[in-house]
């Protein structure tokens, strides 16, 4: 049995993904929030650093999942709606994944610099400027991988 086949008799893709559905769109959210309003980074950072983390974990997760539930469902015979839905799962996780180093990168990078009087000066203030557009742009990126893995996977799933 995958380690990632069932959560106490269910089909644990079903169960999992809901934790990539919270998670990753909140990743986004909070990434663009940090990124446009900087005078609330004090309140945002925690929040941030968090889902940096959890949002990686959770599309991990329910990529490992899906793969255990399409080997149970359909053993080599992967309907082409299932196809496209698992496509998704690779650059979602990729994506991701940058999304939430950069997050953590620029939150421990601009930390410091919060206090009034402290603003990041010369190349520190030019590599917070590259690490706001790469949150923005990986954010947006996660977003699309994340709306089309969402509904390929609704599809695939209510189609039948």
């Amino acid at each position: 049995m995958h380690m990632f086949d069932e959560i106490l008799g269910l089909p644990a893709h079903p169960l999992i993904i809901h934790a990539a559905v919270v998670f990753t769109p909140l990743l986004v959210l909070l990434g663009i929030a940090y990124v446009v309003l900087p005078r609330f980074r004090g309140k945002l950072d925690w929040a941030l650093v968090v889902v940096a983390v959890a949002a990686p974990l959770a599309v991990f997760s329910a990529r490992q999942s899906g793969e255990a539930l399409e080997a149970r469902l359909f053993k080599g015979q992967i309907p082409p709606p299932v196809l496209e839905h698992s496509s998704f799962a690779n650059p979602l996780l990729f994506s991701t994944i940058g999304l939430g180093v950069v997050a953590l990168v620029l939150v421990f990078l601009t930390r410091p610099h919060r206090e009034p009087g402290t603003a990041p000066v010369g190349s520190a203030r030019a590599v917070s400027l590259v690490l706001s557009v790469a949150t923005v742009v990986l954010a947006l990126v996660v977003a699309y991988y994340v709306f089309r893995a969402g509904d390929s996977g609704a599809r695939a799933v209510w189609a039948y």
